[in-house]
């Protein structure tokens, strides 16, 4: 059991919460959820004892050993795969490299043996004999094979690096496991298998994410952040959606009610007062005046942005054309005579495992990168809108303001008529003149959903664009491409952004092509033998 008592927290001058009890017990998940900056990652550092809180304390049952995904990807590098692992139980290291030196030691005493002793008994507890093949059998459900398992965590691609730190986090078993958005850069497979060993796992699991499938999953409870508390609410986080909407409505109903009948008494108090034979009638009714009340709304950090696509006209009868499309990267063969042709208005889920060709696939049709075989082409018709993977390049070292940032991206002249689509994506009031070099990860990406936003484009090329989005961004952009009248072409990890918007699903991997007019639950239930949903 881990337990926050009376915790609270202020960042920057601002409250993020305040006498929070909350107490998360052993074999359940709770999903912390809230919207960026709330307060999610700084709890759960809170929590692991990473961070002091302003007051109030963490009780942690005696003895249990907590785990924490790292964020730091470089951290271990010096280090093997297996080895990076292992480090996931400290205790168990530390007894194995304890017994190595000794083991090492030409001057062996009696006192070294006793403290062998000792050691091979703490060692046998943790279950050190099987400690390397559980790790290995935690990297292979993960997709990571045994090739990569005596590899220097260096040389890893960040795709597998970020699979074997999870392998981390979960390795031995932990009786309290905090995981801050694990879901990051794992592609499906990886992700079902996490979602089926923490339905399996004992332990006290606590995870922020904004994927809302996976919290569906594998959440007993919900956490939430806002309105400067943390609350607690049993159910996924559908259940929590569904249960705070409910209770939000009955309260705007209620204080309606309320305003009515306080309208009315107010009325009759008014026109009767001073009338003698209804003097009693009035006084009764401002007796009932006082009892009534206007519940206040709380305010809450939650910000959903307005994000709606508009063509400036139509696709005619072509959309795309690719035909035997080739391109290596880095000495690899990412793309091998892919061909395909889209139809006005299709909106389509590009899959699969690696992130390297779906990239470089998305570059190509954005005409950022020229293949090395086949063509592709355009119809007359269309106008292309593209949102990269990696922004970087549109914000590094720009000393704009967000206005001029737009301005340089529209044909917006007026100041006003650009703050009023800042204001579109959040950015009001002062936030409007930051500099675009100092934006965070999710500012980013809405900026560059403004910019797409204006360019009246009817082909949207998205690569990842729910990647740091908080679920109230992923949701607004969600119901924007549902809504866009025209073609789409996207990737993302996210599962239930790419079963409501896809109506047909590509896979570019050599060897592995796949096309396919299906919903992706339909194309996990096909091609995994089960359903995923």
């Amino acid at each position: 059991m881990i337990q926050a008592i009376d915790v609270g927290l202020q960042y920057g001058g601002r409250t993020l919460f305040e006498h929070a009890d909350v107490t998360f017990t052993r074999g359940n998940c709770y999903g912390l959820i809230g919207a960026n900056g709330a307060g999610k990652s700084t709890f759960l550092k809170i929590l692991s004892g990473d961070l002091e809180p302003d007051k109030g304390e963490i009780f942690v049952t005696p003895r249990e050993r907590i785990s924490v995904l790292a964020q730091d990807h470089f951290a271990f590098d010096e280090f093997d795969v297996i080895r990076a692992v292992l480090m996931g139980n400290r205790e168990l290291v530390r007894i194995m490299d304890e017994k190595e030196n000794l083991y090492a030691k030409e001057d062996f005493t009696e006192e070294d043996g006793l403290r062998i002793s000792e050691l091979e008994e703490s060692f046998a507890e943790l279950d050190g004999w099987s400690a390397e093949s559980n790790a290995e059998i935690l990297l292979n459900g993960l997709g990571i094979t045994n090739e990569y398992h005596a590899s220097l965590m260096a040389d890893l691609p960040n795709d597998v690096k970020v699979k074997v730190l999870l392998a981390q986090a979960l390795f031995g078993s932990p009786d309290i496991l905090l995981m801050d958005e694990p879901t990051n850069h794992l592609d499906v497979d990886a992700i079902h298998w996490l979602e089926e060993f923490l339905q399996d796992l004992e332990s006290t699991v606590i995870v922020v994410s904004h994927d809302r499938h996976f919290l569906n999953h594998v959440c007993t409870h919900t956490v939430d952040i806002d309105f400067g508390k943390i609350t607690m609410f049993m159910g996924n986080y559908d259940f929590w959606y569904s249960y705070t909407q409910i209770a939000q409505r009955q309260l705007r109903e209620q204080n309606k009610k309320s305003e009515q009948k306080i309208k009315e008494l107010q009325e009759f108090i008014q026109r009767f007062s001073a009338n003698a034979s209804k003097s009693r009638q009035a006084t009764s009714r401002k007796k009932l005046l006082d009892n009534l009340s206007v519940e206040e709304l709380p305010v809450s950090t939650r910000r959903f942005p307005f994000i709606s696509f508009t063509p400036d006209r139509s696709i005619g009868n072509e959309l795309l054309t690719v035909t035997n499309l080739s391109k290596t990267v880095g000495g690899r063969k990412v793309l091998d005579a892919v061909s395909f042709t889209l139809l006005p208005r299709e909106k389509v889920a590009f899959i699969g495992t690696d992130a390297v060709a779906k990239t470089t696939l998305f570059r190509i049709l954005a005409g950022e990168l020229e293949p090395d075989e086949g063509t592709v082409k355009w119809g007359v018709t269309t106008s292309r809108a593209y949102f990269p993977s990696d922004n970087a390049a549109f914000f590094d070292g720009v000393e704009d303001s967000l206005i001029d940032w737009v301005r340089r991206y529209s044909n917006l002249i007026f100041e006003t008529d650009v703050r009023g689509w800042l204001g579109r994506l959040l950015f009001a009031g002062e936030e409007s003149t930051k500099q675009a070099k100092v934006l965070s990860g999710g500012e980013r990406v809405r900026c560059m959903l403004c910019k797409m936003m204006l360019s009246g484009a009817n082909v949207l090329l998205l690569d990842e664009p729910t990647n740091h989005l908080d679920l109230e961004s992923i949701a607004s952009l969600n119901e924007g491409l549902i809504k866009f009248p025209e073609a789409v072409l996207f990737t993302s990890h996210d599962h239930q952004f790419t079963q409501t918007v896809a109506g047909r699903l590509i896979d570019v991997t050599p060897g592995q092509f796949y096309d396919r007019k299906m919903t992706y639950d339909e194309y996990l239930e096909e091609t995994h033998g089960k359903s995923l949903a």
